[in-house]
């Protein structure tokens, strides 16, 4: 019976590999749009504080905050490694 779970479970791992892979891969690159994203809404949020725009400086600074790498893209990447941990614990299965 655990044969048969074994070969039911395998493209599963074989889809979490690649779906892994291309997540990291993507991950990096949103991270780097990110990080440009946070530098603008944050210049933006500066320029509207200069301007006397209050409520556009704090709209612009909540965006950038959230762009930034403590915001939404810390969340990525703890269901990223979400990901890692269900692949890996795919894997010692099909190990053992």
């Amino acid at each position: 019976m655990r044969i048969v779970l074994k070969i039911i479970v395998a493209p599963f791992v074989l889809v979490l590999m690649l779906a892994v892979a291309v997540i990291s891969f993507l991950s990096c690159i949103a991270g780097a749009v990110c990080w440009l994203a946070c530098i603008a809404f944050t210049l933006l949020g500066i320029f509207c504080l200069f301007g006397g725009l209050h409520t556009g400086c704090i709209v612009s600074l909540v965006i950038a905050f959230l762009v930034s790498p403590f915001g939404l893209p810390a969340i990525g990447e703890w269901l990223l490694e979400r990901l890692y941990g269900a692949k890996y614990a795919l894997q010692d299965f099909m190990v053992s």
